[in-house]
């Protein structure tokens, strides 16, 4: 059985903007491996954000495929791409997208209701994920009673817990100060090590990058280089 997570064949995006063509992705080739804690970084229109929308299945390619678990997207309705993205990938977004109105525990448990998931089970998996991201204290608190890095850390619990083959973070550091990031990846190093979740981020930031033990580069919308490393938090 192939342990590739994420691939992209010569995975292409234009856009038209009025009469000029703009080519944001130029034939992507990816393959990303179960475990792997990868950081994919470039200057702003270098292509991250498009390539990411593309393997979440937000947006669909202009020529080449998306392979999520060696499932094409491209064959998928929209209804088989919801349940993919709810089944098999975990979103960590900027901004951290959560729902106001509920609790961290209610924003937790959410993706476990739209999944049918019983209640004793959904309890178990709510408290075990909050504790493990060190918030089992405040599971009853709504976004706006908790800081910048304490709602991120409701995001990646939220993201962890249908047990996706892949988290997709964009610029999970963006909004916190370096001392919390760093606790942020500390704490997704330590899923990624424990749970072997595959992680991928999309970041301008240097922390994440040296944080990575997988570096690409994207320029312009192709792969510049694409490195392996030791993996330093700092």
């Amino acid at each position: 059985m192939s342990n590739v997570i994420v691939e992209t064949k010569q995975v292409t995006r234009v856009f038209a903007s009025g009469d000029v063509e703009v080519n944001a992705l130029r034939g992507v080739d990816l393959r990303v491996e179960l475990g792997e804690f990868v950081a994919v970084a470039g200057p702003s229109g270098s292509g991250k954000t498009t390539l990411f929308n593309l393997i979440g299945g937000l947006d669909t390619p202009t020529g080449g495929e998306v392979l999520i678990g060696g499932a094409a997207l491209s064959g998928m309705k929209r209804k088989e791409l919801s349940r993919l993205r709810l089944d098999k990938i975990g979103f960590v977004f900027q901004a951290y997208n959560l729902i106001p109105v509920l609790t961290s525990y209610e924003n937790v448990e959410y993706p476990l209701i739209l999944k049918g998931i019983g209640a004793a089970e959904r309890k178990r998996k709510v408290e075990e994920l909050l504790s493990a991201v060190g918030l089992q204290e405040m599971m009853h608190r709504r976004p706006m009673q908790m800081s910048g890095g304490q709602q991120q850390r409701v995001a990646i619990a939220r993201s962890l817990v249908c047990d996706p083959v892949v988290v997709l973070a964009d610029e999970p550091t963006a909004n916190v100060d370096s001392e919390t990031g760093a606790a942020l990846l500390e704490l997704m190093r330590k899923l990624n090590v424990e749970k072997q979740t595959t992680f991928l981020f999309s970041t301008h930031d240097p922390m994440v990058m040296k944080a990575a033990r997988r570096l690409i580069r994207l320029k312009d919308g192709a792969i510049e280089s694409d490195v392996r490393q030791d993996g330093e938090i700092s």
